[in-house]
């Protein structure tokens, strides 16, 4: 199946300037870069010398990145520590040019930050300093008024709810953000954690990965079976009163199911060659590309076409990055266009 290149083409003009809610867990990906060449005569580990530091922003502040590299406006929302790494992750915000003005700072919380190790262009080890225990009632009543702020500033086109499973969604947050967002008629895109898994109904798109997917629903799915990941899927979505479901498949690709209007439409995209290197970071490229496909009523499948492209190039690169809108435009118009 292809679609036409003016589509394409109008559908990337039409990113631009479209402000989408962002509400999720946030952090700090800090590297360590250097170079690998003896082992440590104290412990048979790789000894890095390191020639760089590098931080960046990360998880949901991820998303937002990957929304403004495609020309629309973040509108972050989270919840992070009165300390110096919340004044760091900040500081990455405004470099960035992403407001704060959705940002709550809580003397009880810490900011979570990932330290990666990266040894000869390999990740060597990872530490995570980090609270993902939930928000306490006065924080949960501080994330949702700064919602609701933010509902009223700002023309927001589409919410995604990104959960990192550090605390941030709570049950609490996530149906009063779902209840509000579909008072004022604005389309809920999840990308889900274990946890809360259950807690995400009547949304209008639904992205788990097959790890996520097997997780929450507690059973075990094979990669190789594709027709049990589809039973699977579908009856998650019509329990759950999802509009669509879309499953990243890695290298099977994308499963995509949406019933929207009462026409069911379904289509299994399979994934491109690539030279992975790194796949971190490529669930927040394609909720990224999703929830503005959903926000402009695109198709499912030029949405899971178009989704599964960008997670795939991002994979190309070590090391967490937001996706390069042009390339992107580019291998669509290459792999998805008619001809």
């Amino acid at each position: 199946m292809k679609v036409d290149r003016t589509q394409i083409e109008t559908l990337f003009n039409d990113f631009t300037g479209k402000h989408v809610l962002i509400l999720g867990d946030v952090m700090i990906d800090s590297y360590l870069w250097g170079k690998v060449d003896r082992i440590s005569p104290e412990a048979p580990v790789p000894v890095v010398s390191v020639k760089r530091r590098e931080n960046l922003l990360g998880g949901a502040a991820n998303v937002a990145l990957n929304i403004k590299a495609l020309s629309a406006v973040p509108v972050l929302c989270s919840v992070i520590g009165a300390d110096i790494k919340g004044d760091e992750f900040n500081e990455l915000l405004h470099q960035d040019g992403i407001m704060t003005d959705g940002i709550v700072r809580s003397p009880s919380r810490i900011t979570t930050t990932k330290f990666r190790i990266i040894g000869n262009k390999a990740q060597m080890l990872r530490v995570d300093e980090e609270m993902d225990s939930d928000l306490l009632p006065q924080d949960e009543i501080a994330l949702l008024e700064r919602v609701s702020e933010i509902f009223q500033r700002f023309p927001i086109g589409v919410v995604i709810l990104q959960d990192y499973n550090k605390g941030v969604l709570t049950k609490n947050v996530i149906e009063s953000v779902i209840a509000l967002s579909a008072a004022k008629g604005i389309p809920v895109v999840v990308d889900p954690k274990k946890k809360n898994f259950d807690a995400y109904k009547k949304v209008d798109l639904f992205k788990p990965n097959l790890k996520e997917l097997s997780e929450g629903l507690k059973i075990d799915l094979d990669l190789n079976d594709i027709a049990s990941i589809k039973s699977a899927a579908i009856a998650w979505q019509t329990n759950q009163s999802i509009t669509a479901m879309m499953v990243t498949l890695s290298e099977a690709g994308v499963f995509i199911r949406d019933t929207s209007n009462g026409q069911v439409s379904e289509f299994h995209i399979p994934a491109h060659v690539r030279n992975i290197a790194d796949v971190s970071g490529a669930g927040d490229t394609v909720i990224s590309v999703a929830s503005l496909c959903r926000a402009m009523g695109v198709s499912p499948f030029l949405t899971a076409s178009l989704s599964n492209l960008a997670g795939g190039l991002v994979c190309e690169f070590v090391g967490v990055a937001p996706v390069n809108r042009e390339r992107l435009l580019s291998e669509a118009i290459e792999l998805i266009a008619v001809k």
